[in-house]
């Protein structure tokens, strides 16, 4: 199902060092059966980087109001080149074709730099910057090679809800994932452990 509305994601991950980075992404689905969660970004940004040496991340959902927050640990691999296809298809144009202009946390001279290789990028596909801006145009901007999904598995799921004089409701549920050839993973049975607040 799609994440309505998108939660906003803590996504960590960690160099093969060990060295741990976190950043926000957008939850854009959650797949209950078998059990992983998608997100989008640029493949050669820093956590794509950390995603391909090191295949593993930890993301976490918190959510003030319900007083609840849920926590994922697990096997992250890409999503299918057609699920990247047709999310990309579906963003804004702007959005489009800043994922060709930008190099995602690599280092940039100016803002006027940056705007400078947006312009560019709408350029290559025969879109003024204007209507870009103005999104008065249909373009058909392709997904670059180096952006699209990341399917997260669940290997381990916390959850946490808010209880009277901290005494909090506090679970896990964990199992194993055996890898299924190319793509995606064989999860066992799930196996529940009440926790201390």
């Amino acid at each position: 199902m799609d994440c309505e509305p998108e939660p906003a994601l803590s996504l960590a991950t960690a160099t093969p060092e060990g060295r741990p980075a976190a950043r926000i992404v957008l939850c854009k689905a959650i797949v209950a059966d078998p059990g992983y969660i998608v997100f989008y970004t640029n493949y050669r940004s820093r956590k794509g980087r950390e995603l391909e040496a090191n295949p593993r991340a930890a993301a976490l959902m918190h959510w003030d109001y319900l007083h609840r927050q849920v926590r994922l640990e697990g096997s992250v691999e890409l999503a299918p080149a057609a699920d990247s296809d047709a999310y990309f298809a579906s963003r804004a144009l702007q959005s489009r074709i800043g994922a060709w202009a930008s190099a995602q946390s690599e280092p940039v001279a100016s803002r006027a730099a940056l705007l400078q290789a947006v312009a560019g990028a709408a350029q290559r596909f025969g879109i003024s910057p204007q209507a870009a801006a103005e999104e008065r145009v249909d373009a058909t901007v392709p997904r670059p090679p180096h952006w699209g999904g990341y399917r997260l598995w669940a290997e381990a799921v916390e959850l946490w809800v808010e209880g009277e004089a901290r005494i909090h409701d506090h679970a896990r549920w964990s199992r194993e994932l055996a890898p299924r050839g190319e793509a995606g993973f064989e999860p066992g049975p799930w196996v529940a452990t009440r926790l201390q607040p």
